[in-house]
């Protein structure tokens, strides 16, 4: 395990010209972020009496008296606020803020003024405090790794993660740290391709990993049980070996929460939140009521908020067999229709009772939403005080307001956090390729398979090339200026694509004009600065890579050149594989290709270097087979800068 100790005077400056310079945060961003607010996160004050919001990307954290229903103060952070946490003792707000040296800053409660900024890692977010106040973590999501800091002396451990750290809770007894990794890190051609749970041991630093089901991914929220004897973590629970032939029952994609044994460190079992005809696409945020009898989850796709009944839930999974046999007959007449705790994942009754799901738009006889009811769109993080949960509504610039309290008539209500925003084309683009409404019964949305327009991690067999021969996701990013589209380059365009993906992926015919905004919303994409730089600069190492990747007798340029490094042509790499049908596929652009692991049109690599060494990859009427182990080293470091 790797372990680098820091201090906040030797990386400080070096973090604040990253900010001043204003190099690009780690969200995907579109172009004009400034016209929005974009909540994305809500903490709750000790009193109940106030929030604390993040508005992303407006890089400011909003006050709001609940009293008043209104803000009362916005805080100014140097970068896009990403996530917020309270101290034990509610009076000092800290605020993880994304950028390529990401930093953690300190708010004054009372004053609302910014101390301290700690430097922490590249894409900071998901921060969770110790119950003494002592310790602050924060997840580095593109170093993938935690920082582990010590506020008394400001020193720093960074604890490896698997991938993309996003989320993090710390259990009521400060013992463990659980924190969410974003994607799954296998090769996707294989048959077990999960995101995994790391738990972080306070007390040694040493993370153990709690693999979950087979497809889970997209991973966005986490939250610990007042008790602190569960934590419920939400996803995508993607059906990827399945033939993309239909969408009813969650045959492509399902939506799920996955529950913990917080002092065992295990998975107990994932539930789908789908019903089965309707799905719940892109579950986002998670909280648990005070009294630990509701779990909430809010859903980003179909702009839902479900609540699930707790004891209920663990009552039910703690009676479920493990296997079948003659002291626990079941059969389709049973109490159950899982008969056993394994085909619980695929059971999309198994909630029916114990969870309500509250839309938070108004919709037509049809299912639309109404034009009132399209204000209320993308919602994301959430607080639950008292009887009510407090949504952050992405892209309407305020909040939702839910009554917990089953009652008849209309529990939702909305509260504003700014003027009402005037939407762009791309952002247009944006909420759609979020949005399942477009989707056949709502099971996905682009999102689903495009996690902040670039990748899941894994294999789909859709019917654009033929039955039987699974391809890797590709991401979004410059996909309209490289084409052709697919690894079998069988869309012409990525306009091409992004109607076929309507049409034969959502199972939906729709207006062109929405396909439109999707396009621009693509275009105005922007990568991340790579993890691999030194401040913003390419390393020794990537230097050298450089002139290696430029070498005509390693000739990596010839498919790869500059500036898009693609050449828009497909070729013939020794890569078919089994179930393929050809041996030419389409050249990649390599820009941001450090984050859209695994690698070749079937995944099976999880890194470059493997590519490189046991796939052979460019060695054919090239020098790449001389090449030292270092100069391999040096080669892919420079590949991963771009």
């Amino acid at each position: 395990m790797k372990r680098e100790h820091f201090t906040t005077s030797a990386l400080l400056t070096v973090a604040c010209l990253w900010v001043v310079c204003g190099l690009l945060a780690a969200g995907p961003g579109i172009a004009v972020a400034a016209d929005y607010l974009g909540p994305t996160v809500v903490v709750a004050s000790q009193d109940g009496k106030s929030l604390f919001v993040c508005n992303t990307d407006a890089q400011q954290i909003a006050v709001v008296d609940l009293a008043d229903s209104k803000v009362v103060r916005s805080v100014d952070v140097p970068a896009e606020p990403t996530g917020i946490v309270l101290s034990p003792d509610g009076k000092t707000l800290y605020v993880t803020c994304a950028a390529p040296a990401g930093v953690v800053c300190s708010v004054d409660v009372a004053s609302g003024n910014v101390g301290d900024q700690i430097p922490v890692g590249h894409g900071a977010v998901g921060p969770a405090v110790s119950p003494d106040g002592k310790r602050l973590y924060v997840c580095n999501r593109f170093d993938n790794d935690v920082s582990m800091i010590d506020l008394a002396d400001t020193k720093i451990i960074r604890v490896p993660t698997t991938r993309e750290p996003i989320a993090a809770v710390v259990t009521p007894d400060g013992k463990t740290v659980f924190v969410i990794n974003h994607l799954p890190l296998d090769p996707s051609d294989g048959y077990d391709v999960a995101a995994m749970v790391t738990a972080i041991d306070t007390a040694t630093s040493e993370p153990t990993s709690i693999r979950l089901v087979n497809g889970s991914g997209s991973m966005r929220g986490i939250c610990v049980s007042p008790d602190g004897k569960y934590v419920y973590a939400v996803h995508v629970l993607a059906r990827y070996q399945m033939p993309t032939t239909q969408l009813e029952r969650g045959w492509m994609n399902t939506n799920a929460m996955s529950i913990i044994d917080a002092e065992k460190k295990e998975l107990i079992n994932a539930v789908l939140l789908d019903d089965v005809d309707l799905g719940a696409a892109n579950p986002w945020g998670v909280a648990c009521s005070a009294d630990g009898k509701s779990i909430c989850v809010t859903h980003a796709g179909t702009h839902e908020l479900s609540v699930v009944d707790a004891p209920a839930l663990l009552e039910k999974l703690a009676a479920m067999p493990a296997d079948k046999n003659a002291d626990n007959p079941t059969d389709d007449r049973g109490i159950y229709a899982s008969s056993t705790a394994a085909e619980v994942p695929n059971d999309l009754a198994f909630l029916v009772g114990l969870r309500r799901r509250i839309r938070l738009q108004t919709r037509d006889p049809w299912g639309w939403p109404t034009e009132e009811g399209k204000k209320v769109n993308g919602p994301r993080g959430l607080a639950v005080v008292g009887s009510k949960a407090y949504i952050a509504l992405y892209f309407s610039d305020s909040l939702a307001v839910v009554d917990l309290e089953p009652k008849l008539g209309n529990v939702v209500s909305t509260l504003p956090l700014g003027p009402e925003p005037t939407i762009s084309i791309e952002r247009r683009g944006e909420m759609l390729f979020g949005d399942a409404a477009l989707c056949f019964q709502h099971w996905q949305s682009c999102v689903s398979c495009h996690p902040d327009a670039r990748v899941d991690a894994l294999n789909w067999d859709l019917m654009n090339d033929g039955l039987g021969n699974p391809k890797n996701v590709r991401s979004m990013l410059l996909a309209h200026r490289t084409p052709p589209s697919m690894s079998s380059g069988v869309r012409a365009t990525a306009e091409v694509a992004v109607r076929s993906g309507i049409e034969h992926i959502q199972f939906a015919v729709r207006p062109e004009e929405e396909a439109v905004a999707i396009d621009e919303y693509l275009k105005s994409l922007k990568p991340v600065p790579s993890p691999h730089l030194v401040n913003g600069k390419l390393s020794e190492a990537a230097e050298r890579g450089k002139k290696l990747f430029f070498d005509e007798k390693i000739n990596c340029v010839k498919c790869h050149p500059a500036p898009l490094y693609a050449d828009m042509l497909m070729h013939d790499v020794g890569s078919r594989g089994q179930y393929d049908r050809r041996d030419t596929f389409d050249t990649p652009t390599l820009i941001e290709c450090w984050r859209t692991a695994p690698y070749m049109h079937d995944g099976h690599y999880t890194t470059l270097k493997e590519l490189l060494t046991s796939g052979k990859h460019g060695a054919k009427g090239t020098e790449l087979d001389k090449l030292t182990e270092e100069q391999i080293d040096d080669l892919v470091e420079f590949v991963l800068s771009l």
